[in-house]
């Protein structure tokens, strides 16, 4: 579909819209958690832009608080699916350990 100007697209994407009710308890942590994951980036990003990837001792203090803010937010989550952060994290290990023994730790794909 062509389009020949941001406004029509606008106008366009509206047919695919639909307002999505969010009234769950899992929606404002896992939003709170990508905003963390978010500022986590932003600060290694800068890190490398500007000083060019080395990565002093008050960036390794505020990226321990953004990272404690995304483990809250993570724990929330985790809380609100009845999993504990050990079930989630013995999962994990699991799951790239069996990657790892079959020589599968690189690619793409959950189920590699």
């Amino acid at each position: 579909m062509h389009v020949d100007t941001l406004n029509a697209y606008q106008t366009a994407s509206r047919k695919t819209w639909g307002l999505i009710h969010t009234d769950h308890a899992i929606v404002y942590p896992t939003l709170g958690l990508t905003n963390e994951a978010g500022e986590v980036a932003g600060k290694i990003k800068k890190i490398f832009r500007d000083r060019a990837g080395v990565i002093s001792d008050a960036d390794r203090e505020a990226l321990k608080y953004e990272l404690g803010d995304v483990l809250w937010y993570l724990a929330q989550i985790c809380t609100e699916l009845d999993l504990t952060l050990e079930d989630v994290a013995s999962a994990n290990l699991t799951k790239l350990y069996d990657r790892l023994e079959r020589d599968k730790i690189g690619g793409d794909g959950d189920n590699r």
